[in-house]
Formats: C-alpha cells, structure tokens, sequence
C-alpha cells in the first residue's frame, strides 16, 4: 500500500465511525443510549445529521452493540454497521470497525453516538486544523471552570498534546486542569489501528478508553494537535435525565438562534419562503444550490417540460439571483421564462398559473429591511409551496456542493433556446381591470395617490389607475434598493408622507404597496391610516353584499374577529389558518371562499390568483368607491354599527434563543389561567399560542417565521384595552 500523509487526504475521502453500543442509562429502561429520545428524535439522528455533512452515507460506519437490531432498524440501509458483541469500552468498539477499513488509507473521524451538541463548524474547525497542521491524531477539546467529569488534556512544556487522563485515573494536579476532552477524533485509519491493536495485545485492562491512543500517539513522536472549541454548550454529554432535559433546552436555542442559518450557510423556508441577510445566508452560491434541488425534483418526478418562470423586484442582488437561478435550471435542460424586469409577486404569481410553469420563483424579501434578499416558490396554480414540500427542498438543497450544480451561461442558453425574455406586464395587468369595473371607476373620476415604497409596484397599478381615468400622483416611485433607508412595510410609522399628501390635496385615497406589491394598506380621504383589520372587513362587506357573491370568508389568527362577527351576520363562516399566506389559500380552495385575508396587509379574492395581491386590492377598492359613491370613512361608521367595533395592538420583541425555547416549556409547566382581567376559555396552539377571552377578546404571542422576532397580537373593545391585553400578553413570557 502507497503510504500517504494525512494531509494528502482529501476531505471528500473522509470516513467517520459513530460508537453507538452502550446502553441507555436510565435505571430499568432497556434500549441503547444513541436511541434516547432528545426532543422528537433520538440522540443518534442529530449526530447523523453531522456526520452527513461530512461523509456520504457509505462512508459512515455505526458501531452497534446493545440491542442492535433496533438501531439498524432505526436508522435503514444507508450506512455499515459494525457489530460490538462484547461492551468492553470505547477504544474496543472503535477497532471492530477495522475489518470493514483494512483498505482505506484516509482519515477516519470518530463521534461517540450520544454526542449531539457538537456544531458543524467545531468538526470542520477540527478538520481543518489536523490536515494544515499535518497532524497524526487532532481532538476536540474545550476550557471551562465548570467541574465536569470529562477527561483531562495533558500537555507538555511546549504546549503538546501528550496525553488524556480520565475523571477517574485523575489525581489533585490534573484535576485541575481546565482543558477538557470532549470525546471527538480523527486519525490516519492505519495507524488508529495500528495503535488500538497493540493497546488490546498489551491486555493491560479489560475495558479500555479511546483516550488511551493519545498518550500511545505521543510516546511514538506522532503529532497530537487539538481542536478548542469556543462554546460550552457542545460540552454537554448525555448521561442522565437531567443531561436530556439540558440538551433538549440547548437544541432549541441553537434552532431557533437568529443568525444559525446563516452562520452554517443553511437554507430554510419560513411561512412565506426563504429569506436570509445579504452575504451571509443570502449568497448567489446558495441560490445556484436551492435552483439545482429545484431542479432535481422536477426532473424526478418528469415535469421538467413544463418549465419554470422567473421574476424579481428592485432588491439589491434580485436581478443577479434570477439570472443565477436561470443559468442552473438551463443547466438541467429545465426551460426557463425569465421576466425582462423587476416585477411585482403577484405578477410571477399570475404568470406561474398562466402557462402552467411547474415552479414560479420570485426573487424578493417582501417587507423585510433591505439588507435581507430571498425567493418565494409558487406552484403551477400560483399557490405557495407547504411545508412538507419546502422541507424536502431545503434539505436536499442543504446536502449540495458547489460541484454538485449543474448550470449553463446565460448568453448560451438564450441561443439554446432554454432562457427566453418574456414580459407578462399587459397580460397581467389585464386580468386585473377585467376583475373590476373599469367603466364605473372612469365614470367617478376619482384622485388617488400612490406610495410604492420605492418598490416594484408602480408600474402596474399605476396603469390599472391610469387607464380607470384616475388622478393620480405617485411618491416614492423612483428605484432605491435601500428603500429610503427602512423596511418597504406599509404601516402607519412609514407613511407620514402618504398622509399628508392625502390631506393636502385632497385625495379621495392614499394608496401603499409593499416592496414586492402582495401586501396593502389604505389612507382615508381625511388623511387617516386605516387598519388593514377594517380594510378587510369592508371588502368582505362589499364582496358579498354589493357584489352578490357569497361564500367563507377565511383569515389567519393573528386577523380581527370582526370578521367572524360579519360572517355570522351573513349566515357564513370565518376559517382560522395559521400565518403564511399559503394557509390563507388552502383554505380558500377548500372552502370555496370569497376573500382570504391577514392584518398584515395580504389579501386575495376568489377567481383571482392564490397569492397576496396589492394591485388587486387596490383596484378593488377604488371600485367600491366607485360605485357605492360613498367615502371609506362612510363606509366603515356604518359597518361597525352592525357588526361593532374591535380593536388590535402589536408589539414585535427580540426572540432571543431563551425566549424560543423557554416559553413553550413555561407554558406547559404552568399553563394560564388568565391574561389580564380575563379567563382564558382556551388555547389555540396551532401556531404560537393564542389565549381566547371572553367577547372575543384574544391575545397571541407567536416567533416568527421569518425574522428574529416574537410577535404578540391583542383584540379589545377599546385602543387602551387592546393595549392593556397586550401587556398582560408579555406578562406571560418566563422572566
């Protein structure tokens, strides 16, 4: 065999061995300690999860003991198991594995099975540094005061690993050393094993250690380099109840830490796509591996004929995101429509459904601050991915590499004919003034102004009014990726200007869209914000009793029950769906429903497409306008006199990790009664936790899906009720 350095080994040709034979510790609980429960999986899955990151299955080696039959079963086919008849310790277990090695010349990294705190980052640190340092054998080691009984790292005058000296072989002197090994290794496979044969030859103990290889290692002038690891949290082993209970806390904070996904360059979907900062989860490399996973299942599953659609906004790398995306989809002979332009969501929406496209992508962070970039993925009838699906593609995105993506040049996939420009602008801006009255708007000769937020929404609805023969004044219509310097959210604080230029010239409406045009919000003609909660209890009002058109009426939870109370009024039924509008449109389809809204700005109607739209919206409005002849200020003093009056207050607060990952144990432990003055006749817990009062008073506090963020809703009868529920809401976060 040609001798190689470990240094030569590339990573690509990495094997790692999982020691998965002992025993559960629990006292009367049979079944191996790898297969503990560690919230809704065993602890094993999430060292796998590691391990997968580093080594294609087949190169993973499982060495099972206890029960083996039931890790085999657990975890399939996919990896080589080795079997531990007799448990006599870890550096035993780690030399079964030779027979299946005894031609590989690499690397081997060694993981103990029930340790699953370890970061991806920690492992390839420790990688790395071996192959720089042309090290013969490198640990992960960790510094802490706390008094852990992990072994102690010995080191020489010079700072040379020299040996590891377990809990309880340590003395007064190597008790106090602070440097603790954290139980993970890599080697040259040979001369692991090399080491562990003559360990087991010596027979100087029954059971012995792995540790015993780092003084064996040193004693032959071999390099022993470590690893340290900066976080403390992955010290933690599991060896008691209590040890479970920590980790359990640890996991949820690392899931749901703000900066996790971009940190380890994950993709992942949240309730309305994949959003991530610029430069750190948002990267071009990371859109080519989402475009390639995309790829990937319509060629399995045969629909890559139908091809894929592809738009952006005016966001800083939209436009160079949809031209990586176009190159990758080429590149696997999936035919790409790509929009000449920045273009609103509901547009690609509308296109998608249009010519059947298998996937619609729009390239857009919606009413995130302008450092974030991300991609919504729509289906061939413009409804949004679900979670199952999304779930699929991020992990198999996820598992990509540079090298697996496939991509052609744009210029030659244009003259292949697998890119082709094509504006969908006319078609659909058509669809929208065929939905509306055309001739009754022309007829009122209404004056409107227009905030786009320097987003893409000018253009179209725009020429939707235009063509109405309103008057129309637009601010904030210019391109600005910054978006004036804040989030491209159309709320109260953002839109002083809209207000005053309502007030000032005496418009009949104010009209706003947010960066990517899904979402909505109105200003009276007295110059008033009005809530998007009465916006869509007047549509809803309009939708069925000037329109004719009957039906549900569906709103997520975090939307005012007004609508519930029209419903009633309407002999019709109001259907609760958590955040994220592709819950809106699925019950829309299910349900036959008119009007699918939430309070945060996104609506659609029955017919139209099954996505937000603020350009229908908008024309929508301005037909009821139209033809009711009456103001929205009108019309909302005489909608609350039927159906009453409700107010909501929000506040957004920093979801730290703690607050993540206490809350919903705070809530289990000790579940509440009451919030504020009020009982609590029960909970809703299908997104976040929703109390539910008396009188349909409510309160929800929910992380969100997309942002940092913990958001608390609250419903009262009065702006200071509704303002005193939600205090009493944060009240209930663990302090």
């Amino acid at each position: 065999m040609t001798e190689r350095h470990a240094a030569d080994c590339p990573p690509d040709d990495l094997r790692v061995l999982i020691l998965a034979a002992a025993q559960g510790p629990r006292p009367g609980v049979a079944y191996p300690r790898a297969l503990q429960p560690l919230g809704d999986r065993p602890i094993i899955d999430y060292v796998l999860d590691l391990a997968r990151q580093l080594a294609r299955p087949e190169h993973i080696h499982i060495v099972v003991g206890y029960q083996h039959e039931a890790i085999e079963a657990h975890l399939g086919p996919a990896y080589r198991y080795v079997l531990q008849e007799d448990i006599l310790g870890t550096g035993h277990a780690t030399l079964q594995a030779k027979p299946q090695l005894a031609d590989y010349d690499g690397d081997l990294l060694v993981l103990y099975g029930d340790t699953p705190l370890f970061r991806l980052s920690s492992l390839k640190g420790m990688l790395t540094r071996h192959r720089l340092k042309a090290a013969d054998l490198t640990l992960l080691t960790g510094t802490t005061d706390e008094p852990l009984p992990y072994g102690r790292v010995v080191r020489d005058a010079s700072g040379g690993v020299v040996d590891v000296i377990e809990e309880a072989y340590a003395d007064e002197r190597t008790r106090g050393i602070r440097e603790l090994n954290l139980g993970a290794y890599v080697a040259r496979a040979p001369r692991l094993f090399a080491v562990l044969g003559a360990l087991e030859a010596a027979g100087q103990r029954d059971v012995f250690p792995l540790t015993d290889v780092v003084r064996c290692f040193a004693k032959q002038g071999a390099r022993v380099e470590a690893y340290r690891s900066a976080d403390e949290e992955e010290f933690l082993g599991i060896n008691t109840p209590e040890d479970l209970e920590a980790a359990e806390l640890i996991l949820q904070k690392r899931i749901l830490r703000p900066r996790r996904i971009e940190e380890e360059n994950i993709i992942q979907f949240g309730t309305g796509g994949w959003r991530a900062v610029i430069g750190e989860g948002f990267t071009l490399h990371n859109v080519r591996r989402l475009s390639q996973a995309l790829a990937g299942r319509l060629l399995r599953t045969g629909q890559e004929g139908s091809g894929v659609l592809i738009g952006y906004d005016r966001r800083f790398l939209s436009n160079s995101a949809a031209e990586a995306a176009a190159e990758v989809f080429a590149g696997n002979n999936v035919p790409v429509t790509l929009l000449p332009e920045p273009a609103p969501t509901p547009l690609v929406t509308y296109a998608t459904a249009q010519m059947r496209a298998a996937y619609g992508l729009a390239f857009t962070a919606s009413h995130n601050p302008p450092e974030w970039n991300g991609l919504k993925v729509f289906k061939e009838d413009g409804s949004l991915l679900l979670d199952e699906e999304t779930g699929e593609i991020e992990a198999e995105a996820n598992a990509l590499t540079t090298d697996d993506v496939v991509k052609v040049e744009l210029p030659l996939a244009r003259t292949a004919g697998l890119v082709r420009d094509r504006d969908y602008t006319n078609e659909y801006v058509d669809a929208v003034e065929r939905f509306v009255d055309m001739e009754a708007i022309r007829r009122a000769g209404l004056r409107v102004a227009v905030d786009p937020m320097y987003g893409v929404g000018e253009v179209t609805i725009n020429i939707v009014l235009t063509e109405a023969r309103c008057r129309v004044v637009t601010i904030h219509g210019r391109h600005d990726p910054l978006f004036g310097g804040r989030s491209p959210a159309p709320d109260i604080e953002a839109l002083g200007l809209l207000i005053h230029e309502v007030r000032d010239g005496r418009f009949d409406l104010g009209l706003a869209t947010d960066g990517d045009a899904d979402r909505i919000a109105i200003v009276d003609e007295r110059g008033r914000y009005v809530p998007v909660n009465d916006l869509l209890l007047l549509l809803y009002w309009y939708l069925h009793e000037e329109r004719g058109e009957g039906g549900a009426v569906v709103r997520n939870l975090a939307t005012t029950h007004m609508l519930d109370r029209l419903a009633r009024d309407f002999g019709e039924e109001c259907i609760e769906v958590p955040v994220g509008f592709k819950h809106v449109a699925e019950a829309m389809k299910a349900h036959g429903a008119i009007l699918g809204g939430e309070s945060s700005g996104g609506l659609t109607i029955r017919g139209h497409i099954l996505g937000k739209d603020g350009i229908l919206a908008a024309a929508l409005i301005v037909e009821m306008l139209a033809i009711t002849g009456r103001t929205i200020s009108e019309l909302l003093g005489d909608l609350f006199g039927r159906v009453g009056r409700l107010y909501m207050a929000e506040a957004n607060l920093p979801a730290t990790p703690e607050m993540k990952a206490l809350f919903p144990r705070h809530l289990r432990q000790r579940p509440a009664e009451r919030v504020g003055p009020y009982a609590v006749r029960h909970v809703l817990a299908i997104d976040g936790n929703k109390f539910i009062l008396d009188d349909d008073r409510w309160v929800l506090l929910r992380f969100s899906g997309t942002e940092p963020l913990l958001r608390i809703f609250a419903e009262g009868h009065s702006p200071e009720e509704a303002q005193d529920l939600l205090c009493a809401g944060k009240r209930l976060l663990p302090m």
